[in-house]
C-alpha cells in the first residue's frame, strides 16, 4: 500500500521537522508501506530518505513546471506536466495520507483531500501530524459550516501516525469500502 506524504520543502537535515519526517519514512517502510511524495527537498526528501534507509520503496511525483528532478532517495519518479496534475496524481496514488507542516502548497494539498472527503469522492484516512496545520484545522472545525471529519485524524508522533493508518486500513478490509 502507498502512503502519500504532504509537507514543506524548506526543512533541512538536522532540523526537527526534517528528522521527524525521516523517522516517519523509516517507520512506514518498516510497516511495509511505500512512501509517496512530491519528490523534491525538505519533508519530501526526508521521508523518502528514511524509507530508503529502512529498505523501503519510494515514489516521487514531480512536474515539468518546477523544472528540477526528484531527490536521490526516490526509486520511481513520475513526471507530470502541470502542478495540478502532480497534486491529483499524489492523491490518486495514496491509500492514505499524512500531512506534516508546510506552506501554502501543503495547505492546498490538505484542503483538496479534505474537500474530496467532504464531498464523498474519497474515503481514505488523512492523518495530520504537523502541529501548525493541526491548530489551523482545529480552528476551521469550530466554524458552523458542516464539515465531514470522518476520515480526518490527528497524531502527535510518527509512531502514532503509522498505527492510525494501520488501524484505519485494517478496519476497511473488514467491512468498509475505500474509494
Amino acid at each position: 500500500m502507498v502512503i502519500t506524504i504532504f509537507g514543506g520543502s524548506h526543512p533541512k537535515e538536522g532540523e526537527a521537522e526534517y528528522e521527524a519526517a525521516r523517522d516517519l519514512g523509516k517507520k512506514l517502510a518498516a510497516a511495509g508501506f511505500t512512501v509517496c511524495n512530491g519528490g523534491y527537498a525538505g519533508i519530501m526528501e526526508a521521508s523518502s530518505r528514511g524509507a530508503k534507509e529502512a529498505g523501503g520503496k519510494t515514489i516521487g511525483v514531480t512536474t515539468e513546471e518546477f523544472g528540477s528532478r526528484a531527490n536521490r532517495w526516490i526509486d520511481e519518479e513520475i513526471r507530470v506536466e502541470k502542478w495540478k496534475d502532480r497534486l491529483f496524481k499524489l492523491i490518486e496514488l495514496g491509500d492514505a495520507y499524512i500531512v506534516l507542516d508546510g506552506g501554502t502548497g501543503t495547505l492546498a494539498e490538505l484542503f483538496v483531500v479534505w474537500e474530496m472527503s467532504n464531498k464523498n469522492f474519497l474515503s481514505k484516512p488523512v492523518i495530520i501530524l504537523g502541529k501548525t496545520i493541526q491548530n489551523l484545522v482545529k480552528q476551521i472545525q469550530k466554524t458552523p459550516q458542516t464539515i465531514n471529519n470522518t476520515h480526518l485524524y490527528f497524531s502527535k508522533i510518527p509512531e502514532e501516525a503509522v498505527q492510525l493508518i494501520q488501524q484505519r486500513l485494517k478496519e476497511d478490509e473488514f467491512g468498509h469500502r475505500m474509494a
